[in-house]
């Protein structure tokens, strides 16, 4: 066939994100498929057709499912099972608009490539296929992938090997190494236009001794003549098929960069109910001034401003009542308040430890524990504050930077645990940043050398307004306005 055969171009071919969930987790020891392995608050396959109803080029997600496991699945992407992609049924159901098949797969993954191939209408569309389990895939490769099909037929990603790769024979003796710079490891989306992988295909069926772990390797073997033109991968995309991968990619997900923010819509916050505890100066009062110019109505809370005490049960139940009896319904909660003692934690007094440990940690459970029912009838979102110091206790501030790990465990955890309620859980980690706090602590810093509040506070507001749950955004420098047509540089 033509190396590149004719086609419609880019901008007129519907693009198919054709989503591998068919494994069943043997090879991990497990008694479900891990693509439903909970990773930073919601499970691989969720992260991962998300991935792609974020991506503007893609029309269309086709999910192949292990046999025996799509009510599950469906009740993960579609709200409940049995319910069919794009029926109505609340926020659950019509999250992934994109979203048109979840198909049982065959035995292997060639069957399953040739299931879902059938399954796309449009015999002239591209096909991007991908693996559920690797949910750290970055967004820019999806773009890439499916640019290159302009121009080729057949796209795979890949990345160098930083290992040197030996060839050994039946008895595990060396019998080659190959180059490594010639080296790349295979990962995934690959990419195809529809009619060369489905010609490849069908050559593939007349060979009786045909045997493929990918797409590409068909496409190499059955139709040489078709060159396939390799995407720069990444090193985060990794495929979760070990069990320390599953620990490996909670730790990617919270230190991912390179990665500008959800494209939150702050104007869909118009009209929303939304408490902010430490509402007083900081970033909370940034949150408060910036969400009421949404149109958002505000009920801030600070012990300065009125009394509320976010470490005291009673405070924090009244303030959310009083917000549900004079709106009707409470649909965010922010948690912002934070305190920070400087110096070497033998020095700290009893009074100090238990305070900080009860407005930076026990706080976090009791406003989690006394929003849950409001969140859980509006289907809203807890934000909670960490900050850089969770990845790597610090001296002379150990309280502070413990707390604020802990507050990143609790998120996920959390964003786990409410997941059926529908409520979202996201924490933001600023790095340093110019508050009345910081300054009490440490004094007058640097003039360029902290975040404003006011960006962690923007960047907090587009989380809010996005679907996201379960991640741990880093709010970082270099910072420029956003008034000034510039980006936020955040890394979820």
């Amino acid at each position: 066939m033509d190396q590149n055969p004719p086609s419609p171009t880019g901008a007129s071919r519907r693009n198919v994100a054709v989503i591998l969930a068919g494994g069943v987790g043997a090879r991990m020891g497990l008694d479900i498929p891990k693509q439903f392995v909970p990773i930073a608050g919601r499970t691989s396959l969720e992260h991962t057709v998300e991935l792609f109803q974020h991506c503007d080029l893609v029309d269309e997600v086709i999910v192949m499912m292990a046999p025996g496991y799509i009510p599950r699945a469906e009740e993960l992407l579609l709200g409940k099972p049995g319910r069919q992609p794009g029926t109505p049924g609340g926020k659950a159901a019509n999250k992934f608009s994109k979203l048109t098949a979840i198909l049982s797969g065959g035995t292997d993954r060639s069957q399953t490539s040739c299931l879902a191939l059938d399954a796309i209408a449009d015999k002239n569309a591209n096909v991007i296929f991908h693996d559920a389990v690797r949910p750290l895939l970055d967004g820019d490769i999806i773009l890439a992938c499916i640019r290159a099909l302009d121009v080729y037929a057949a796209v795979d990603t890949a990345i160098p090997s930083a290992d040197t790769i030996i060839e050994v024979d039946d008895e595990n003796f060396v019998r080659a190494v190959p180059p490594r710079a010639k080296l790349r490891r295979g990962q995934t989306p690959q990419a195809f236009r529809l009619p060369v992988i489905s010609e490849a295909y069908e050559r593939a069926k007349q060979d009786p001794d045909f045997f493929a772990t990918d797409d590409c390797s068909v496409v190499l073997k059955y139709c040489p003549d078709v060159p396939i033109f390799v995407v720069d991968g990444d090193e985060a995309n990794i495929k979760i098929t070990q069990p320390i991968d599953i620990h490996l990619a909670d730790k990617l997900f919270q230190l991912k960069h390179k990665t500008v923010l959800p494209n939150g819509n702050a104007d869909a916050l118009r009209g929303s109910i939304v408490v902010v505890f430490g509402a007083s100066s900081g970033i909370g009062l940034e949150l408060v001034q910036q969400l009421e110019a949404e149109g958002v109505l505000v009920a801030g809370q600070s012990r300065t401003g009125n009394g509320t005490f976010v470490e005291d049960r009673g405070c924090v139940a009244q303030a959310l009542a009083s917000a549900a009896a004079a709106h009707g319904r409470v649909d965010h909660v922010i948690l912002s308040a934070g305190v920070l003692s400087v110096g070497p934690l033998a020095q700290l007094t009893d009074e100090q430890l238990h305070h900080d440990l009860d407005v930076n940690l026990t706080a976090a459970f009791i406003v989690a524990q006394e929003s849950q029912k409001y969140l859980a009838e509006s289907k809203g979102s807890l934000t909670l504050f960490a900050s850089s110091s969770y990845t790597r206790g610090r001296a002379n501030y150990t309280v502070y930077s413990a707390t604020k790990a802990a507050i990143v465990n609790l998120t996920q955890a959390l964003a786990d645990e409410w997941s059926s309620d529908g409520i979202r859980v996201n924490c933001i980690s600023p790095s340093r940043t110019a508050t009345p706090m910081r300054t009490r602590a440490f004094g007058a810093e640097e003039e360029g050398s902290l975040l404003p509040a006011a960006a962690v506070a923007g960047a907090s507001i587009q989380v809010l307004a996005s679907a996201m749950t379960g991640q741990v955004v880093d709010v970082r420098l270099p910072y420029t306005d956003p008034s000034k047509d510039s980006e936020l540089v955040a890394q979820p």
